[in-house]
């Protein structure tokens, strides 16, 4: 619903911004300008879709072959002393305890498809521990908080449209976009934590926390010292290696596993394919309200007022121009998607709008739609403080994400 709205909102804002321009301006040609946007986003439409058809229908595939050669249930192991310390009303041996581990780890590999029922059928499980059946319980808003906060180890939508927008490296905004989500989920974390009184200072959950922080600040501070052209080579390397380094051990585990690697990938390719089928449509929708909105001038009155503000107390506000991707996330993904479309078209995908859109994009999640999906399948009405929660998580990527940005991109 909350998509329809938005979608909707476009045009009409569009068509009185531009009848005000007409009427006042005498600006005759707006309405033709608004024309043939749809016509030209439309066909950026189908051009993004064309690389997002192999991108994605590769990426399943490999990720299938990860999940088959026991990549969820090594991270499911790995991280499962450090989340029992976050669910302290959750029994160790619990069915909801498994159910979140494996959501976490399909959602941080990428799995959508894989990663929704397993974060269905967790909050299913955690229902049955709730004592207030209409009320979301503590553990459920830890959970919704920490999958709002959207951490994904492979942002392969955000890379393949990159690619199709004509990135020199699409890769280059794979680290940006880990280390901002990353701050993202913290601050979610930490946010939920203060609300249930959990101590964070807890050995485990310490060495966790400020052992992942430590070194991600580490990192930034060592890269904000450096020239900005040794930042962008060490951030290509890390990025492309890691995305090999990935790919190969999910291959190797297959292989120990004794998987049938290729029938696997093509299994999980399959799924890629009609995943990029469904996707189209929506694009093409989002894109062409955007593209109408930015040519009735209002997206540009929008930014140049938020600029306007920033600008009496900042110096450098060329972030502005990449905010309607943040603003549109917690809404909605496929409007985020087509704001970022529509401004790495306006300002190039290797420009720093371009690029920062991209991090907004894969470093926050669709708050709203996560919290109507996982709530309205156990019929929770009282959701508490969780939308808060997570709209602070989204507060703390895009703030990350900016910051990141000029360290990154200058």
């Amino acid at each position: 619903m909350a998509l329809n709205y938005v979608w909707v909102a476009f045009f009409l804002v569009a068509f009185v911004v531009a009848l005000l321009r007409v009427l006042l301006f005498g600006d005759t040609a707006v309405f033709g300008d608004m024309v043939q946007s749809t016509f030209d986003m439309a066909k950026v439409s189908v051009d993004i879709a064309i690389y997002l058809i192999g991108v994605i229908t590769l990426w399943q595939g490999i990720m299938k072959v990860g999940e088959e050669g026991g990549a969820v249930n090594y991270l499911t192991r790995l991280v499962g002393p450090f989340f029992n310390k976050l669910f302290p009303g959750v029994p160790k041996d619990h069915p909801a305890v498994g159910a979140m581990i494996m959501n976490f780890s399909a959602n941080m590999l990428g799995l959508d498809n894989a990663a929704t029922p397993l974060g269905l059928k967790a909050m299913n499980e955690l229902q049955s521990l709730n004592k207030e059946e209409d009320t979301a319980s503590d553990a459920m808003i830890m959970f919704i908080v920490l999958n709002t906060s959207g951490l994904t180890l492979v942002p392969v939508s955000v890379m393949a449209i990159r690619a199709a927008q004509g990135a020199a490296n699409p890769a280059d905004i794979f680290l940006p976009i880990l280390l901002a989500t990353y701050f993202a989920t913290l601050g979610g974390l930490i946010t939920v934590a203060i609300k249930q009184r959990i101590n964070l200072f807890q050995p485990v959950l310490l060495a966790w926390l400020g052992g992942f922080t430590a070194g991600i600040a580490a990192l930034l501070f060592y890269l904000n010292g450096l020239e900005q052209e040794t930042v962008n080579t060490i951030s290509n390397a890390a990025g492309n290696g890691i995305i090999m380094f990935i790919i190969v051990a999910f291959f190797a585990l297959a292989i120990l596993k004794r998987v049938n690697v290729y029938e696997t990938f093509i299994d999980g390719a399959k799924d890629g394919f009609s995943i990029s089928i469904k996707i189209i449509p929506y694009l093409v929708a989002m894109l062409v309200a955007i593209g109408v909105f930015r040519a009735s001038g209002a997206l540009d009155y929008l930014v140049d007022g938020i600029a306007a503000f920033l600008r009496l107390f900042l110096a450098d506000t060329r972030f502005v121009d990449a905010l309607p991707t943040a603003l549109m996330k917690p809404l909605s993904g496929s409007g985020a998607r087509g704001m970022m479309v529509e401004q790495m078209n306006t300002f190039g995908a290797d420009s720093f709008v371009g690029r920062l859109a991209c991090v907004f994009q894969g470093s926050t999640e669709t708050t709203f739609y996560t919290l109507a999906v996982y709530f309205g399948a156990v019929s929770i009405r009282k959701t508490r403080y969780a939308l808060g929660t997570g709209l602070i998580a989204d507060l703390c990527g895009i703030i990350a994400a900016i910051v990141i940005a000029y360290i990154f991109f200058g």
